[in-house]
């Protein structure tokens, strides 16, 4: 049986520093991948006593487009992650398992269509400098076209994020050549009903469990 937590946002914000992920690649070296997080983090979904307000974002989507994620996203169920195409594991890992889920509640004959066709899943890129509109959809495309992918000023992206008690810092170069990213690994569950973020998923959640959750997020249930 997955652990389920109800947490106020105090507490999660002092524990969401403890969910990073560096990630970096450099020419000729594979990728370095570390990753550390707060214990008992096998637990998949953490639902908030107090949600989180959606971020106030206008960035670029994969299109060239002005996108404005709380005028595009209202009254429809929103996952947001936070993280960049060039990172080796758990980005893709993340996206792979969200699009499957995403899959499997499309078969769910206890929705409606509209209900399915509601879920916004946005990916918004913590690495803008190499993450642009055509290289973001490019990367999506190959895990699932539906997804929003939004890019732009660094400074604006890392707001949002730590709007949400997630941590993200600007790319770095290495000695050794290697860009590293450090981001956090969380994906934020949004209401249709109030438009807040009221649970949190981190990295070791898997397929299954989306899949377990999604009927009920979409409706605005808790997990």
């Amino acid at each position: 049986m997955r652990k389920k937590k109800t947490l106020a946002v105090g507490a999660l914000l002092a524990a969401a520093a403890f969910t990073l992920s560096a990630c970096g690649s450099g020419d000729g070296d594979k990728p370095v991948a570390v990753v550390s997080a707060e214990p008992g983090s096998d637990r998949a979904a953490t639902v908030l006593d107090q949600p989180f307000e959606k971020p106030d974002l206008v960035l670029t989507d994969t299109h060239g487009k002005q996108f404005d994620l709380r005028a595009e996203t209202k009254g429809k169920p929103t996952l947001i992650y936070f993280g960049y195409t060039h990172c080796p594991d758990v980005c893709p890992l993340t996206m792979n398992n969200l699009a499957v889920a995403k899959k499997e509640v499309e078969k769910n004959k206890q929705l409606t269509r509209a209900q399915k066709d509601s879920l916004r899943i946005v990916f918004v890129s913590t690495d803008p400098e190499r993450d642009t509109p055509s290289a973001l959809g490019t990367w999506l495309k190959g895990i699932d076209p539906a997804v929003v992918g939004l890019t732009g000023d660094f400074a604006t992206v890392q707001a949002g994020a730590r709007s949400l008690g997630i941590s993200v810092e600007p790319s770095k170069k290495e000695k050794d050549g290697k860009i590293v990213s450090t981001h956090g690994t969380q994906v934020i569950a949004f209401s249709p009903k109030t438009d807040e973020g009221y649970v949190v998923y981190g990295q070791d959640a898997t397929v299954d469990d989306y899949t377990k959750d999604l009927p009920k997020i979409i409706k605005g249930e808790n997990p």
